[in-house]
């Protein structure tokens, strides 16, 4: 197969987190319609990857599923380095693992907090840190997954939105810190009802 316009990725290597369910899981089939290959992050959801992996090369591009946990370097830059090797390079970053929750603001326990500001914004952080030289070299982009939680205050969602809040900002200071060689934004989705 060879670029056209209705596959304007065609060549390009994306790295989608938290690939293998719901919304990471349609992330990944678009960008591969679009013709990139395409590798998977997941955590806890080897199997639905292994789906995904098979549902991606269906669609003729090629694909591969590696776990990580985005709340562990380490965990992060193996799963950098086994996306690079597999698909040959990384020129798309999706970051797009994440947690939500429901809590009253008063009774959020500090671990929840910590674990909303791990997954939302450490994790996006390690993943950008440990993709740049990739990217760089790619001259390539990252897309943070933030929420219009991180625009607006929900006030039952108090830790979750102010993660995305950071993210946003993190979005920015990426993009200002990285530009011309690595183009960074982020998009803020309104609430996604999925199952599964």
């Amino acid at each position: 197969m060879t670029r056209d316009d209705t596959r304007p990725l065609y060549g390009k290597r994306a790295l989608v987190t938290g690939g293998a369910r719901r919304i990471g899981r349609g992330l990944a089939m678009a960008l591969a319609r679009a013709g990139a290959s395409v590798a998977i992050t997941y955590r806890g959801s080897a199997e639905e990857a292994e789906h995904v992996v098979i549902d991606l090369g269906g669609l003729g591009v090629q694909a591969i599923a590696v776990g990580c946990d985005v709340h562990h370097e380490w965990s992060v830059e193996r799963a950098i380095e086994d996306a690079v090797t597999g698909l040959g390079g990384l020129d798309i970053l999706v970051n797009n693992a994440g947690r939500f929750e429901t809590e009253a603001l008063e009774h959020i326990k500090l671990e929840q907090w910590d674990e909303m500001f791990a997954t939302n914004t450490r994790g996006p952080f390690l993943m950008g840190r440990h993709a740049y030289p990739h990217l760089k070299r790619s001259r390539g982009r990252i897309i943070n997954i933030g929420s219009l939680g991180g625009i607006h205050p929900w006030s039952t969602h108090a830790h979750y939105c102010t993660s995305k809040a950071a993210l946003h900002m993190l979005s920015q200071t990426m993009a200002k810190a990285w530009a011309p060689d690595i183009s960074v934004n982020c998009v803020a989705p309104g609430m996604i009802v999925t199952t599964g």
